[in-house]
């Protein structure tokens, strides 16, 4: 098989992934082989291959090969593994596997779970021809979805998913998503769904025209106005999912008092006024049941990925156009 290997983490213009051929692996007991189709280009891929997060421990291994939302077709079954065949069209989220014995595995809650493995960081990942799954974390891809649209149903789909789920929206109610990349064009149609009024924040047109198509009821272009200012104590609820402060200030701002603000990103907060009793939290993914109904309402067509395909062996250059923030919404990895 060939794959995009990383063998130690440095800046995208030193070229640290390498496009080459190498074993393709047998799966274990409670495994997968899967013949990939598509992969996902997430900015967390960025983080481990230009070694942002080498501090904690990620890439574990070396080489390794990134890529965490994944979908193809069974390969091989590992022993013991029921409920796949081969030629089945599957999936692989960031959650590759998780103890299944602790507090949160037994609740529900697998994807907090201390001991879990991230796909592409601490195993090998998508950008590749094969890859290992381990089953119990591995889902069956509806017939009518196209494979590299709905690879970022898997990260971007699970992520979105999980923070409107934290907010109690419906008609009446006003959310504004800030941040409309791969992730927040996904968060904006679960959004949508609850019936409530979306506005969506950015600074990119492309940006803004896709949450257009998608059923934005408002845009607020970042780029031109102080989207806090604009929007000052007129929402309900707000998600974020881009990484800066700032962002954070204006939605805190644009928030009403006794508002929501859902973070799916990092933040810091300076000035949280508690005599408007806001509330902040945080999401990151979601359980398996949660995965599985973000395939049900894809296979509706009730949400949708927007996806510009590259070549499997062009990763560095699908890359270069997230971290320049040049991309509609998700670039996918193909092997087509």
């Amino acid at each position: 098989m060939y794959a995009n290997q990383l063998d130690t983490p440095a800046p995208l213009d030193q070229h640290p992934l390498e496009w080459r051929e190498s074993p393709t692996p047998e799966p274990g007991p409670g495994q997968l082989l899967i013949e990939v189709a598509g992969c996902g280009v997430c900015r967390s891929n960025l983080h481990t291959i230009e070694g942002d997060w080498v501090d904690g421990g990620v890439p574990a291994i070396s080489p390794i090969v990134p890529g965490h939302e994944v979908t193809g077709r069974v390969s091989a079954l590992g022993e013991g593994v029921t409920g796949f065949a081969v030629g089945d069209p599957v999936g692989v989220q960031p959650l590759w596997w998780t103890c299944e014995k602790c507090e949160f595995c037994t609740s529900g809650r697998e994807h907090l779970c201390h001991e879990r493995l991230i796909t592409g960081e601490h195993v090998d990942g998508g950008y590749g021809e094969f890859m290992l799954s381990h089953a119990a974390h591995t889902y069956h891809v509806p017939d009518n979805l196209d494979l590299v649209d709905a690879a970022p149903l898997f990260c971007p789909g699970i992520t979105g998913y999980g923070a409107i789920a934290k907010l109690d929206l419906g008609p009446g109610k006003r959310v504004g998503v800030f941040g409309l990349g791969g992730v927040g064009h996904l968060a904006l149609q679960f959004a949508v769904l609850t019936g409530a009024d979306v506005i969506a924040v950015a600074r990119s047109a492309d940006h803004l025209d896709v949450a257009r198509e998608l059923g934005a009821r408002e845009l607020v272009d970042a780029s031109v106005v102080d989207p806090g200012e604009e929007l000052e104590d007129s929402l309900d609820a707000a998600v974020t999912f881009a990484p800066s402060d700032e962002v954070t200030a204006q939605a805190l701002r644009a928030l009403k008092w006794g508002g929501t603000l859902v973070s799916g990103v990092p933040l810091n907060v300076e000035g949280f006024h508690f005599n408007k009793e806001q509330t902040i939290k945080a999401s990151i993914l979601g359980p398996r049941s949660a995965m599985r109904e973000v395939l049900r309402l894809a296979s509706e067509g009730k949400i949708r990925t927007v996806v510009d395909r590259y070549a499997m062996s062009d990763a560095e250059t699908a890359l270069e156009l997230l971290a320049a923030g040049r991309l509609r919404s998700r670039a996918v990895l193909a092997n087509e």
